[in-house]
């Protein structure tokens, strides 16, 4: 056997000596948690100063378990507000139940439970043809805790002022593109939304949304400088309590809903 082969087998032997001892060392490191799960993990890895748990650690709380819907149905944790039989989760009002949708008649359509942050589902069809004036066109609005508005509207058929179109922050922030489909279609708000936080009355953070429409992102962690108004200013003028209910701003067009859950956050 020439120098350079026994070389190669000299490295080899010692490659696989110090894998096996890795693997050893690595093996007699890992712990089972304390909760008796069997998930294993690392005590002796630095220790994260944002939580207190060290990085890989067995004993940090294991995410629950949750079940996703099939093409945009409720996953198994969310509240569902609307499934397409009945008004139960909503305080009475004109609306009503046709062919498993919902339908707006006159009013605004309130849940019975108040939310705070919240991850929201909300699918809704304008009138075809539109029906009304050109600024009525599909006008309606889901409104967060009752006072943070992001707009229902034709926008695909109907020009109005940037901060009113669909998926708009109403009166504050356009969204970034015009995601908008024709009437009559079908149409899909994802909305993940923070509620404004007060301590002793006062603002110390303002309330901040994003919010998919028909899939595509139009805001991003966008802040709310206020609840929604027509024609004035927005602004936290008053403290607003951690949780209010959902509404359904209504404006008397005939605009449709269905599969509307809610997940608090």
């Amino acid at each position: 056997m020439n120098r350079r082969r026994i070389a190669v087998v000299a490295v080899t032997v010692v490659l696989v000596f110090c894998l096996l001892y890795a693997a050893k060392a690595i093996a007699a490191e890992l712990v089972k948690a304390k909760d008796g799960s069997g998930v294993v993990g690392y005590k002796d890895t630095p220790v994260l100063p944002w939580c207190g748990y060290h990085v890989h650690d067995p004993d940090r709380p294991k995410p629950a378990k949750v079940t996703p819907g099939r093409r945009g149905a409720a996953p198994s944790d969310a509240v569902v507000l609307f499934d397409g039989t009945d008004l139960s989760q909503w305080q009475p009002s004109d609306w009503k139940v046709e062919d498993g949708d919902l339908v707006v008649v006159t009013g605004s359509l309130t849940t019975k439970e108040s939310f705070g942050d919240c991850q929201l589902h909300v699918e809704w069809q304008a009138p075809n043809p539109p029906v009304g004036e050109d600024w009525d066109h599909g006008n309606n609005g889901v409104t967060l805790m009752g006072l943070f508005e992001i707009q229902v509207f034709d926008t695909y058929t109907t020009p109005l002022y940037p901060d009113g179109q669909a998926a708009s922050v109403y009166g504050q922030t356009p969204p970034m593109v015009n995601a908008c489909r024709e009437p009559g279609r079908w149409q899909t708000y994802d909305i993940i939304f923070f509620a404004p936080v007060f301590e002793r009355d006062k603002l110390v953070k303002p309330a901040y949304v994003t919010v998919l429409h028909n899939g595509i992102l139009v805001h991003h962690n966008q802040q709310i400088y206020g609840p929604t108004g027509h024609r004035i200013m927005p602004q936290y003028d008053r403290p607003i309590a951690p949780k209010r209910p959902l509404v359904l701003a209504g404006h008397n067009n005939p605009v449709r809903f269905r599969n509307i859950w809610i997940r608090p956050l």
